[in-house]
């Protein structure tokens, strides 16, 4: 077997960015490519009939837009809403479609760059639930679970994006039927 050196080198040497964020007590991070904007945390729209870790949604420049509880998602109940909680909005795949998510997050933290050597594989042993986890990067001397969006998005069953206008020209806020 013939492993070219000077490949696995530079594979290693390639850095991604990564915007890092606080749910409940820990730090997740997301590859920033996906992120659109951080917004402030603002009144949602409930809307009936949601899986429990849709807390609702919001109305962003007339696009509706689902907002996802990460905390309650990952089965650890239900986060509240902080002077530094915020939304981050990102592009998602929902089954083949994209999709604009919101993801509750109690603070942003920063984003750094994360080499690929120092990223290492979702943990697979026991019943531990990783389906959410792409890998496990290394920042300052601890590791942070970068999460894949998608994956998030496929397993939500989120309604398909909508833009309204009302009849007074103005965005309105609804949902598909």
């Amino acid at each position: 077997m013939h492993t070219n050196l000077a490949a696995v080198s530079d594979d290693a040497a390639q850095t991604s960015q990564y915007l890092t964020f606080e749910v409940g007590d820990e730090t997740y991070s997301i590859g920033i490519r996906g992120i659109k904007e951080i917004i402030e945390y603002g009144k949602l729209t409930a809307v009936p009939m949601m899986p429990p870790f849709i807390r609702g949604v919001i109305n962003l420049r007339g696009a509706v837009v689902p907002v996802l509880d990460l905390l309650a998602r990952f089965g650890q109940g239900r986060s509240e809403t902080r002077r530094r909680t915020c939304i981050v909005i990102v592009e998602a795949d929902n089954g083949g479609e994209p999709i604009d998510l919101g993801i509750l997050v109690d603070a942003v933290d920063e984003v750094v760059g994360i080499p690929a050597a120092d990223i290492a594989p979702a943990p697979s042993f026991g019943s531990m639930d990783t389906r959410f986890i792409v890998g496990l990067g290394k920042v300052a001397e601890r590791f942070v679970a970068i999460l894949d969006v998608d994956r998030i998005a496929n397993s939500a069953h989120l309604p398909a994006p909508t833009s309204v206008v009302s009849t007074d020209g103005m965005p309105a806020l609804a949902l598909p039927a």
